[in-house]
């Protein structure tokens, strides 16, 4: 299973740079760190999954932490941190999951 990540600021109408991402997994009523990195000049995560990790089925939790990347660009934003839970349901596939960010909402879906 692979899981990637992509976010676009469309207050500006660009990939938004250097927000800090997290992956976790549910592990009965725990989240577990799966992975931890920002996303890139392009607004990506190509990878959350590093190779050694075993993924499957089952429940996670991506946070992003926009409140920093709005500060730092000099905007006050409404949200400080983006969590988006979605379900896993099949070991083999690939879950994109983008995220469109401006400062005063966001929208997600799934990706190809």
């Amino acid at each position: 299973m692979t899981i990637s990540t992509h976010v676009l600021d469309t207050s500006i109408g660009r990939p938004a740079a250097a927000i800090a991402v997290q992956l976790l997994r549910q592990q009965g009523s725990n989240w577990l760190e799966v992975f931890r990195g920002e996303t890139n000049a392009d607004g990506r995560v190509p990878a959350l999954l590093p190779a050694r990790a075993s993924a499957g089925e089952g429940a996670y939790r991506l946070t992003f932490d926009v409140g920093g990347y709005f500060q730092r660009q000099g905007v006050e934003s409404f949200y400080g941190t983006i969590a988006i839970d979605f379900t896993a349901r099949d070991a083999e596939g690939h879950y994109h999951v983008p995220l469109l960010v401006s400062p005063y909402g966001y929208s997600t879906y799934r990706g190809s």
